[in-house]
Formats: structure tokens, C-alpha cells, sequence
């Protein structure tokens, strides 16, 4: 049975873009989102898309522009990063995976140790514990032995270590294909179609 639920967050590393191109693809492909962000990711969302969020009083019109219609409310939940008494705390609540995007290292360090101290936290560890699909999308650079044994940690309890390397063979010619090649290597991850980009190999039309 495919589950359509999808938990998606988004942390306080560069690399907003990635987090709400996801968003946006997630929803266009049919599936339900349930996000949740943190307070260093709606100042990061601010700096680098010029997108002011409140976290109390979300406004997904304000967070997607023009991207969002009210159709898609009823495929999308908003998530308090303080509410532990949201459905994706639990592992008793069904999910088809999780992605953290971007992430930053020091929440990549309490998903390390098993620190549950907001919601974000608390869903990844409900995801390793169920033995879902956790994709985790670091961006740092660059990387000092303690970034790399966290994920050698969370690579090892089942997590995806996913980072936002993007790759030119392709022949990116703007930012979005940039962005692109990201997403539809998470989407790949979690099991989503998607036409994002043309695969290695791939001949053209096809």
C-alpha cells in the first residue's frame, strides 16, 4: 500500500531553495506534506528567498507566493516545531518517509545522539525507529571529523545522507536547474516521479 504522507523540515543551513522547490514538487505529484520548520530556517528562508514566516500564525500563501492555491490545503499540514502532540511524533502515525531540507549539522548532531528536542528531531528518530525512509540534506562545507562521524551515525541507524552536491553533466544553464538536480535526486530517494531533469544515459525525447 503506498502511503502518501510526507514529512518534510527544513533547518537553519544555507539552502532554502532546495527546501521549498521540494515542497512545491511533492505537492504538484499528489502527495499530502506535513512541515515543519525550524526557527533558524524561517530566518534562513528570509535572507535567501525574501520570504517572511511567522511561525505561530503560518500563511502558506506568504511562504509559497504564487505558487500556492487553496486547492492544495487539503494536501498540506503545518507543523509546530514545538507541538510534540503532532500526528508525526508518533510512529503510530503512518508516513512514506521523511527528507530534512536543508539540514543543518547541529540538527544532523542531535539525530546523531538521539536527541528529541523539537518536533523536527523527534519525527527523525520516530522514522529511524519505525525503519522508514529518513533522506537527510546536509549543506556545509566544509566538514570537520565530528560532521562526518554524525553521519556515519545516522548513516548507520538507516538514515540517507543526501547531500546538496549538484552536479553539471547535465549543463545547468540557471539557478533553478541548479536547484533541480537536488530535488530530483530526493525525489528519487523517496520515491517519487518526477521530470525534473534528463537522467545519465537518457536519449533525447525519451
Amino acid at each position: 500500500m503506498a502511503i502518501e504522507d510526507i514529512v518534510i523540515a527544513m533547518t537553519g543551513a544555507s539552502g532554502a531553495p532546495y527546501g521549498i522547490r521540494l515542497l512545491e514538487v511533492l505537492l504538484q505529484a499528489g502527495k499530502h506534506i506535513h512541515f515543519t520548520l525550524s526557527p533558524s530556517a524561517v530566518e534562513v528562508v528570509a535572507t535567501e528567498c525574501g520570504r517572511k514566516i511567522d511561525l505561530d500564525k503560518f500563511n502558506p500563501s506568504k511562504f509559497f507566493g504564487q505558487f500556492w492555491t487553496p486547492i492544495l490545503s487539503s494536501r498540506f499540514t503545518f507543523h509546530n516545531y514545538r507541538d510534540f502532540k503532532s500526528g508525526i511524533a508518533s510512529g503510530s502515525f503512518l508516513t512514506g518517509g521523511m527528507v530534512i531540507c536543508p539540514c543543518s549539522m547541529g540538527t544532523m548532531g542531535a539525530i546523531a545522539s538521539g536527541i528529541s528536542d523539537n518536533l523536527i528531531t523527534r519525527a527523525a528518530n520516530v522514522h529511524l525507529k519505525e525503519r522508514r525512509k529518513l533522506v537527510i540534506v546536509p549543506r556545509e562545507t566544509p566538514l570537520h571529523l565530528v560532521h562526518l562521524r554524525n553521519m556515519i551515525t545516522c548513516t548507520e541507524a538507516g538514515a540517507v545522507i543526501l547531500p546538496a552536491m549538484p552536479g553539471f553533466y547535465h549543463k545547468p544553464t540557471s539557478v533553478s536547474d541548479v536547484v533541480d538536480f537536488v530535488v530530483a535526486r530526493i525525489c528519487d530517494q523517496i520515491g517519487v516521479d518526477h521530470n525534473l531533469q534528463k537522467r545519465w544515459g537518457q536519449k533525447e525525447g525519451n
